[in-house]
């Protein structure tokens, strides 16, 4: 049954015309058929359709494109409470933290993780995310790490294999041969589950030589790179992501001059992590830089249990429209359009005929409140491939 949403006050499709970046339409109506929009426009220009459907009065609210979170770590055990708790009192982040996280993990059932991978998923969906990539880099073993990637593939096409995240502690010193091996048995392991392949290019965790091997290892098995980097310091791995191609480099706290320009230059996309700064007290990159030197930016929210432990997609907007530079529009546009980008997907993050029907209808009459209404749950109505799935709205609907 097809679905008629009308009396949309604000619809932000993201697609660009000459006079508008983001494609806004006032007084517009959107038309799902199955799991793809069939159309979207005027309201006084939507087509007659046949047979029954479902009428959705958005009473004046706004549309956007679901949320498209390119950057997450949602399959662990244990908890870092402790550690947060004691960053606020003023001791300083480190990558080391990620190995007690990987002992609760490698500890925990696939039931467990299971079950927390799926409530923070439903947590997001919640929150208006309806595409989210996931990554592995919590098991740093051969059968952990399997299994990360294979529980994390039953709620995401988009997988990631983070072998590569730190040097566990029975490797300490042997960071060579703990890249060995997750070159060799480990990538044999996860690459069947994965669609990604990723490092943490970092000072406490890989160098450029080491982030190098790992990612064409996994370009050689069919895997496409993404890659952390420059966020304790500056960094020479924005550049070999460039170099390889990767579709994502993701933090970039700390980047040259040289660093900005690569990008630019690139289809590399840029991926922001506002809750990683809001939650180790780094300072925010600046985003304002960035766009206006051409980069391509994504926002996501990096949710993990160290440094980022928020699954709310509308709390890193505020944030980096408050923080970083960004206008609404902007950060709206990077947390959809952006975020597609960042995993090669042009079916998802815009509003147009034949893209996925992955819709949220906002509690509020602009795009702009996701700003400045922080905190406050504005998200109605979720649609993913057609369907209402989350929200406080669907009571609302009218067949006809």
């Amino acid at each position: 049954m097809a679905t008629l949403i009308t009396n949309i006050g604000e619809l932000t499709t993201n697609v660009a015309s000459p006079d508008d970046r983001f494609g806004t339409v006032h007084d517009a109506a959107v038309l799902i058929e199955h799991d793809r929009i069939a159309w979207a426009g005027a309201a006084s220009d939507a087509p007659a359709v046949p047979g029954g459907f479902v009428e959705v009065d958005a009473a004046g609210r706004a549309v956007i494109p679901g949320f498209v979170d390119s950057h997450s770590h949602l399959v662990f055990g244990g908890d870092r409470a402790a550690e947060f708790e004691a960053r606020m009192a003023g001791q300083k982040y480190a990558a080391g933290g990620i190995r007690s996280t990987v002992a609760a993990t490698r500890a925990a059932t696939d039931d467990e993780l299971r079950a927390r991978l799926r409530a923070l998923r439903d947590e997001m969906l919640a929150q208006g995310t309806t595409t989210v990539e996931i990554k592995s880099g919590y098991g740093l073993d051969i059968d952990t790490e399997a299994r990360l990637v294979r529980l994390a593939a039953e709620v995401t096409p988009e997988v990631t294999f983070l072998g590569a995240h730190v040097v566990p502690a029975e490797y300490a010193e042997r960071a060579d041969e703990y890249v060995d091996l997750v070159v060799g048995e480990m990538l044999d392991a996860c690459a069947p589950h994965a669609r990604w392949i990723d490092a943490f290019c970092e000072t406490g965790a890989f160098t450029v030589a080491q982030s190098r091997r790992v990612l064409e290892a996994g370009i050689a098995r069919g895997l496409m790179p993404r890659l952390h980097a420059a966020q304790l310091g500056p960094s020479e791995g924005v550049r070999l992501a460039v170099e390889l191609g990767a579709a994502s480099v993701d933090h970039g706290t700390y980047l040259g001059d040289d660093d900005v320009a690569a990008l630019a230059a690139s289809g590399t996309v840029l991926t922001l992590l506002p809750g990683v700064e809001f939650s180790t007290r780094q300072p925010y990159p600046d985003a304002r830089r960035l766009i206006d030197a051409g980069v391509t930016v994504a926002l996501a929210c990096d949710t993990n249990p160290g440094s980022s432990f928020t699954s709310s997609m509308p709390f890193c907007i505020a944030v980096a429209v408050r923080d970083m530079g960004m206008t609404p529009a902007e950060a709206v546009w990077a947390a959809t359009t952006g975020g597609a980008a960042a995993l090669r997907r042009d079916d998802i993050g815009t509003i147009a005929q034949g893209k996925r029907a992955d819709l949220v209808l906002l509690d509020a009459p602009t795009r702009v409140h996701l700003a400045y209404r922080p905190g406050v749950p504005l998200v109605r109505t979720v649609w993913k491939d057609g369907i209402a799935v989350e929200g406080r709205g669907r009571h609302g609907a009218l067949t006809r």
